[in-house]
C-alpha cells in the first residue's frame, strides 16, 4: 500500500511539475511590456542568416555603419560601382557586402536591435524563445479575420487544364491552399489556420490581423508573373483595332497601353528568390522600393536568350495581367537576376516579394466570406471568460467545503489541480484557446467535482454498512471506478465527435474537454485518493 502511495505522488509531483514548466512562459509573456513584444515578435520574424548579423552589425564603427546605411539605398549592381564603394578599403567592403544584401525588412529589424544596449539585447534574446511557448489564443479571443475562399476552377484556362490533364479538382485545391499557407506563413501573422472546407473552398484565420486590405491583397492575388516582348512599332494599329496575331493589348496602372506578345519570354515559375531591395531615382535622392529576382538555371538561360536577342527593345514586366513596368533592354542580362520597379511603398513591395515566392495560384479565387473580430471585442471576452470561471470555480469551491466539509477541501484541491495540469496540457500539445474552449474549462469545473461527489457517495454508502473509515474509503473508490470511467468515457465520445466534424472555435471547445475530461479522471481518482491514504489511521471522517 506504501509502495502504491509513493509512486502516485511521484506522477502527482512530475504532472504538475510538467504543467508548471509549460505554464511559465505564458505568465512570462504576459508580463512583458507591449514594446518588448512587439520588438522580441519581430526578431522571431527574421532568417537564420540575418539573425546571424546582428552581432557583426553592433560591432561596427560609427563611420562604417553611416557608409553601410548609405550604400543600402542602392541596389547590388548599382552599389558596386558607385564611387562610395570604389572609394572603400577591401577589408570595409568585406564588413558591409553582407549587411547589404539583406532584405530591408530584416535590416529595419536589425537596426531597431542594434540600438539596444547589449545587456537589455541579451535579456530580450532570451524572451524571444518564450514567444513560441505561450498559449495560443483562437481568432475570437485575439481578433482578427475569418476568410472563406472559394477556388474558382471553371475559370482555369484552356491551356491550364491541358496542363494538368487528369488532375482532379481536389489537386487544384490543395495546391492554392499549400500557396496561400506559404504567403500567410510570411505575412507575420502568427498561429494563423488555413484548412480545407468542402470540395473547393478554403477556410484561413488570421489572429491578431490589424490590416485586412493587406491581407485580402496578399492572399487573393494570383500573382501570375510574366516578362513579355513589346511592340511599340504597331500599337497606333492595334488601338483602331488592328492587333497582330499573336499580340493583345494589355495597361499599367495609369492606364497607358502596352502591345505585348501573347507567349511569355519567362515567368515567375522559375524563379529561386523575390525581396526587397531599393533603387536610385533619377534625381540621386529619392529611394524607391523595387522587388529583386532571382532565377534558377532554366530561367536565368531563358532571360539572358531574350534580353541578348532583343536589345533596344522593351521588355514588358506583367503581373496578373497588369504591366508594372517596360523597361528598355538595354543590354544582354546574364547571372539571372531582375527587378520589378513600380511606385511600390516599402510594404507593397514586401508583399509583392511574399506572392512571388510562394508562387502562382493555380486557379482565381474570390472571398465569400468576411469577418472581422476586433482586439477589444476579444480582450472583453477574455475578460467575461475569466470572471466566470473563477465565479464558478469559488461557487465549486465553497460548495464542496460546505456539502463535505474536509473531504469537500480534499476534492477542491483535486480541482485546482485539474485546472493547473489542464492550462500545461493545452499548451503542451499546441491547442487554441478559443471563447468556447474558455466554456470548456468552466464545464470541466463542474465535471471535475462530479466525480467525487460519485465517490463520496459511494463511501457514505459503505459506512452506513458497518464497515470500517478506511475499508469504507477503499471501497468506495474501488466500486465506484467504472461508474467514473463510463461517465467520462461516454463524454470523451461526444468531445471526439465535435473534434472530427467541427470547425473553428467548436475544434477548441471539443479540445479542451478532452483534456479535462482525461485529467480530472486522474485528479479525481488518484490526487484524492493520495491524500486520503496519506492519514494512517481515522476516528472519523467529514463526510
Amino acid at each position: 500500500m506504501r509502495r502504491n502511495i509513493r509512486w502516485n505522488i511521484s506522477l502527482i509531483l512530475i504532472a504538475s511539475g510538467l504543467s508548471i514548466y509549460y505554464l511559465l512562459p505564458t505568465f512570462q509573456w504576459c508580463n512583458m511590456s507591449q514594446s518588448e513584444r512587439d520588438i522580441v515578435s519581430a526578431w522571431n520574424t527574421l532568417s537564420t542568416s540575418a539573425k546571424d548579423r546582428l552581432s557583426e552589425l553592433c560591432v561596427l564603427s560609427k563611420e562604417k555603419k553611416k557608409k553601410m546605411l548609405a550604400l543600402s539605398q542602392f541596389t547590388d549592381e548599382a552599389r558596386k560601382t558607385s564611387s562610395l564603394w570604389l572609394s572603400m578599403p577591401k577589408t570595409e567592403q568585406k564588413d558591409i557586402d553582407p549587411w547589404c544584401k539583406l532584405p530591408i525588412e530584416d535590416r529595419d529589424v536589425l537596426k531597431k536591435w542594434s540600438t539596444v544596449s547589449t545587456e537589455e539585447r541579451d535579456k530580450l534574446t532570451k524572451k524571444t524563445k518564450i514567444a513560441n511557448k505561450v498559449i495560443k489564443l483562437g481568432l475570437d479571443l485575439r481578433g482578427g479575420m475569418h476568410l472563406v475562399l472559394e477556388v474558382e476552377i471553371p475559370k482555369l484556362t484552356e491551356k491550364d487544364k491541358e496542363d494538368q490533364g487528369k488532375e482532379s479538382k481536389k489537386n487544384v485545391v490543395d495546391q492554392a491552399l499549400e500557396i496561400i499557407r506559404n504567403r500567410v506563413d510570411k505575412f507575420g501573422v502568427s498561429e494563423p489556420v488555413i484548412q480545407r472546407q468542402g470540395e473547393n473552398r478554403i477556410v484561413v484565420q488570421l489572429p491578431g490581423l490589424k490590416d485586412p486590405q493587406r491581407a485580402f491583397e496578399l492572399i487573393g492575388k494570383t500573382a501570375l508573373l510574366e516578362f513579355r516582348l513589346v511592340d511599340d512599332v504597331r500599337l497606333e494599329a492595334a488601338k483602331d483595332g488592328d492587333v497582330p496575331d499573336g499580340y493583345e493589348i494589355l495597361y499599367d496602372d495609369e492606364n497607358n497601353s502596352f502591345l505585348v506578345k501573347k507567349e511569355p519570354e519567362v515567368t515567375g515559375e522559375y524563379l529561386t528568390n523575390a525581396y526587397v531591395d531599393s533603387n536610385q531615382g533619377s534625381s540621386g535622392m529619392t529611394r524607391r522600393m523595387v522587388v529583386a529576382l532571382q532565377f534558377n538555371k532554366t530561367g536565368a538561360r531563358k532571360f539572358a536568350r531574350a534580353t541578348g536577342g532583343h536589345v533596344g527593345e522593351k521588355l514588358a514586366i506583367v503581373l496578373d495581367g497588369k504591366v508594372r513596368s517596360a523597361p528598355v533592354i538595354r543590354t544582354k542580362i546574364d547571372g539571372g537576376s531582375a527587378i520589378v520597379e513600380g511606385n511600390f511603398s516599402l510594404q507593397e513591395a514586401k508583399d509583392l516579394a511574399i506572392v512571388l515566392r510562394a508562387g502562382a495560384l493555380p486557379a482565381p479565387i474570390k472571398i465569400i466570406e468576411n469577418r472581422m473580430v476586433g482586439p477589444s471585442l476579444g480582450r472583453d471576452s477574455i475578460n467575461k471568460g475569466v470572471v466566470a470561471s473563477i465565479l464558478g470555480l469559488i461557487l465549486v469551491v465553497l460548495f464542496m467545503a460546505t456539502y463535505y466539509k474536509l473531504s469537500g477541501v480534499i476534492a477542491d484541491i483535486g480541482l485546482l489541480g485539474n485546472i493547473l495540469m489542464m492550462m500545461g496540457a493545452m499548451i503542451a500539445v499546441s491547442g487554441t484557446l478559443t471563447i468556447p474552449g474558455i466554456a470548456g474549462i468552466i464545464l470541466t469545473i463542474g465535471m471535475s467535482v462530479d466525480s467525487n461527489v460519485l465517490i463520496f457517495e459511494r463511501i457514505r454508502e459503505e459506512l452506513r454498512s458497518g464497515k470500517t473509515i478506511k475499508a469504507s474509503i477503499d471501497a468506495g473508490y474501488k466500486k465506484a471506478f467504472w461508474t467514473v470511467v463510463d461517465s467520462h468515457v461516454t463524454t470523451l465520445i461526444t468531445a471526439w465527435i465535435l473534434f472530427v466534424f467541427g470547425t473553428g472555435p467548436i475544434k477548441g471547445f471539443a479540445v479542451t474537454l478532452s483534456i479535462g475530461i482525461i485529467i480530472s479522471l486522474f485528479t479525481a481518482m488518484v490526487i484524492t485518493k493520495v491524500i486520503f491514504d496519506l492519514r494512517k489511521e481515522y476516528t472519523t471522517l467529514s463526510i
